[in-house]
């Protein structure tokens, strides 16, 4: 030590004489004898540095970091480390551990540390250490770079299980930011399939990629059995819907909704599948558990609304339709237990159960005698159920249009009776039109059976045979006679025999390729279902539907954009097999068609693999196996507005010019159905609606009417205008006062707007008097929507027990071609008013419709 000193003492001299180099010596002689003494290699470092000696500073300052780092010694550490880097370059290792040093003080400098110690490890070969250094840059910034380079680098290493995490964690960031996770959720899993975070998320993506069956290997080992997490269980029972187990949901689904039941869609899911499948008597059990669960839960109005939007996209069987009549009965809904009537007449006479179709035609003439075909459906009882029934029947509809004695005896075309080949024909087509394909084809071999070469004539036997997707071949069979009425025509001679039905091809043999793709009347039954809906969505999801059903297509996409501009709204129909598009692929065939379809209007290509038009998209059409595709733009005035697509995914498919011509008529249809949806959507939206009773305030009455007559005008569908009266105003405010009159009529606003439908429209006219104008309806059925108010009312005059009086003026707009619409809506306007006045005149409970020709029409309750 003592040594030490005067060594000290002498480097301190030389010092204080300038003489640096020989102070050098001095300390580095003490550091001979004492290799560990910081504060003397510092000094030595520093001086150094001062005479010009940079390799040796860095040599003296490493070997202080690393002792430093080794006693953990950070503060001390840092001032090293930028000494260090001042005269020399750190080595790797070195600036690896300042990173660590600093990284909860100074985030940035530590990320930058960080990178250059991968660069530096992976130069050096050392990939070990470089990993190490990337997963501290992912815990101080988790972005998807570098959750991916560690990920693809842990990949390179053999570590599956850290790679798969890391590319679970792109896949999650992906998806925040709405991108598509797919790619990263997939790789994650061939990596590491054990993990059940990314199982469950692969699965889910795989269902968002249609891809239900590869869904269902993925999550079910995690589970098929009861106990496992319930997002597991709800992603397993939707893999199980997709691939069309629904005996294997049923349980996973309704355990589910019994936890939550919130999770009644899935329970729908389930129930349209059933449906879908045609396992109605397991729908119907289904259906009666779920009443009674949403029954005691207090849900009675959810359930039905839920039940009856599932039944009408899916149609049940006769059981079923007749729990529904029972269901809409008790729940007094009473438009919809009138439709399932007709149904379930639909079917009982397509299965020749007639006693049982006249009841049903019975209660659907009892609830609504005015409903558009019971005179059709009752002749075709005519003859087939016994007369006393077929009278009363007859009666109560008869005696509602007003049928005259001289029409009855004079006779016309319907009163003679269908013949055979009719009523199979007729029955067939109800069992298409519920899509019961098997019983169809046992009455179409019946026809052809007993009918041998009558579609060779019959055009729309032809038709129902394609329809069918069969194709009638015989073997030694002349064609039949042309059968007489109700004449059963002569059965197969001796020898005869008629070959199996085949499956019927596009261009086949029996159907004229000029024909139509259906009878006329289905057209009519498709625009005619598109314009009662309420809104754009719907007018959409509803025209695909029918559109792709109607076509026998794979699918049917229907999209409203701008040119060059992405869809503001797409809804895509599915054939059973075929799986949903992706988002981005119905974006780009839209876009691409509709700039085809600026260009040349209707886009009609027999193979899509192979044309030029669809070149920049041959990934898309070959993703979604597209082999056929036709298109029609949908106008509106003179811009294009959107697109009607038509794919075939099975065969290729020659689109003949009636088909264009019957898809152009239903393309236009579509357009205005979404235009008098939004106006409808927008007039309700401006004018101001009272909160408390629902209806529009007086300020919107002559701007409703006035819509609602250039609707009618443009569609040639009738429209009435209702005034409906509820009492003397100044009377019951001299009796009960204004407040309590207030009160009554917030009630009766909401009545009359829970009751009538969606594109109905209800307004405040005065203090006791409600404006009611109904689309799409005639001022004969206008008196059943004034029934079924007084019906359902129940509301007392205000200090009374008297039920309050329901009187009513109605008048039917006359829409002349050419008329002002001004000059339309003055005239119903004033009309309505006068068959009002009419109706008070009569008494408190007068219904009266004042014709434009001033003659009138009287129903008094």
């Amino acid at each position: 030590m003592a040594d030490f000193s005067k060594r000290l003492e002498k480097a301190e001299k030389y010092l204080q004489k300038g003489k640096v180099e020989d102070a050098l010596e001095e300390y580095l002689a003490v550091l001979d004898e004492d290799p560990n003494n910081e504060a003397i290699r510092q000094t030595a470092a520093d001086l150094c540095v001062t005479c010009g000696r940079p390799a040796d500073a860095a040599q003296h300052l490493g070997t202080l970091f690393d002792r430093q780092a080794s006693l953990n010694e950070t503060a001390k550490l840092n001032v090293t480390y930028k000494k260090l880097a001042r005269v020399t370059t750190p080595s790797v290792e070195q600036t690896f551990r300042y990173a660590q040093n600093i990284e909860k003080s100074n985030k940035k400098e530590a990320l930058e540390c960080f990178e250059t110690a991968v660069k530096g490890f992976n130069a050096a070969g050392k990939r070990s250490d470089a990993f190490g250094a990337l997963k501290r840059i992912v815990a101080l910034d988790p972005s998807k770079e570098n959750y991916r380079r560690e990920g693809e680098l842990a990949a390179e290493f053999g570590d599956g299980k850290e790679a798969a995490s890391c590319f679970f964690q792109v896949g999650l960031l992906e998806q925040k930011e709405g991108h598509d996770p797919f790619e990263w959720f997939e790789r994650g899993f061939v990596l590491d399939g054990k993990n059940a975070e990314l199982a469950l998320a692969y699965a889910r993506a795989l269902l968002d990629h249609g891809d239900a069956a590869k869904a269902l290997d993925v999550i079910e080992p995690w589970a098929s059995f009861a106990d496992s997490n319930p997002a597991m269980r709800d992603v397993y029972a939707l893999a199980l819907l997709g691939v069309g187990r629904a005996a294997d949901a049923e349980p996973h689904v309704w355990a589910l909704f019994e936890k939550d039941p919130k999770q009644i869609d899935r329970v729908a899911q389930l129930l349209t599948l059933l449906l879908v499948q045609q396992h109605f008597d397991k729908a119907l059990e289904l259906t009666r558990k779920l009443e009674h669960n949403e029954l005691k839960a207090g849900r009675r109005r959810e359930f039905v609304t839920m039940i009856k939007e599932v039944t009408d996209k899916h149609p049940p069987g006769i059981e079923f339709l007749e729990y529904l009549v029972e269901l809409y009965n008790e729940n007094n809904r009473e438009h919809d237990y009138c439709d399932t009537s007709i149904k379930l007449f639909d079917l009982y006479y397509a299965a020749g159960n007639f006693l049982k179709a006249g009841d049903s035609l019975d209660r659907a003439a009892e609830v609504d005698p005015y409903e558009q075909g019971h005179k059709k459906r009752l002749e075709m009882l005519r003859g087939k159920i016994e007369q006393g029934r077929f009278s009363a029947i007859a009666h109560r509809i008869t005696s509602v249009v007003g049928e005259t004695e001289g029409e009855e005896k004079g006779g016309t075309d319907l009163d003679k009776e269908p013949t055979v080949l009719e009523d199979f024909m007729l029955q067939a087509e109800i069992f298409l039109q519920y899509s019961m394909r098997s019983k169809a084809v046992e009455r179409l071999e019946r026809v052809m059976k007993l009918f041998p070469h009558e579609e060779e004539r019959n055009e729309k036997l032809r038709n129902l045979y394609m329809n069918a997707g069969l194709v009638p071949k015989y073997a030694d069979l002349p064609p039949a006679a042309p059968p007489g009425s109700g004449v059963m025509p002569a059965m197969v001679p001796p020898g005869g025999a008629v070959k199996p039905l085949a499956p019927m091809t596009p261009r086949g043999t029996v159907v004229n390729e000029e024909a139509a793709v259906d009878n006329i009347a289905r057209v009519t039954e498709i625009t005619r279902n598109i314009y009662r809906q309420g809104n754009v969505k719907s007018v959409l999801f509803t025209a695909v539907n029918d559109v792709g059903r109607h076509w026998s297509a794979s699918r049917c996409v229907a999209g409203l954009c701008s040119p060059g501009k992405p869809p503001s709204a797409a809804l895509e129909y599915c054939a059973p097999g075929i799986k949903q598009s992706d988002v981005m692929s119905i974006v780009r065939l839209i876009t691409n068609l509709q700039s085809l379809a600026v260009g040349q209007g209707v886009v009609a290509l027999p193979n899509a693999p192979s044309a030029p038009e669809l070149a920049a998209i041959q990934d898309v059409i070959a993703g979604l196996g597209i082999q056929s595709v036709l298109a029609m733009p949908l106008i509106d005035g003179e811009e294009q507005a959107g697109i009607l697509i038509l794919e075939q995914c099975d065969q290729q498919r020659p689109w003949r010019q009636t088909d264009t011509l019957v898809l152009k008529t239903i393309a236009d249809q579509t357009m205005l159905a979404v235009n008098n949806s939004r106006l409808r959507s927008l007039m309700k939206t401006l004018a101001v609606t009272d909160e408390k009773s629902g209806l529009l305030k007086r300020s919107s009455y002559l701007d409703v009417v006035l819509s609602e007559v250039r609707r009618a005008t443009q569609q040639t569908s009738p429209a009435t205008l209702m005034l409906l009266h509820f009492g003397k105003a100044s009377a019951m405010v001299k009796e009960a006062g204004e407040a309590a009159v207030e009160g009554m009529m917030q009630q009766i606003g909401q009545i009359v707007c829970s009751h009538i439908r969606q594109n109905d429209v209800a307004v405040r006219y005065d203090l006791t008097t409600i404006a009611v104008v109904l689309a799409d309806t005639n001022d004969k059925n206008a008196f059943f929507v004034v029934d079924k108010l007084r019906k359902v009312m129940g509301v007392k005059v205000p200090g009374t027990d008297r039920q309050v009086p329901v009187g009513a003026g109605i008048a039917e707009a006359v829409l002349q071609p050419g008329a002002d619409p001004v000059d339309i809506v003055t005239e119903v306007i004033n009309r309505a008013e006068a068959a009002m006045d009419a109706a008070k005149a009569e008494g408190p409970n007068a219904a009266k419709s004042l014709a434009a020709s001033l003659q009138t029409a009287t129903a008094v309750a």
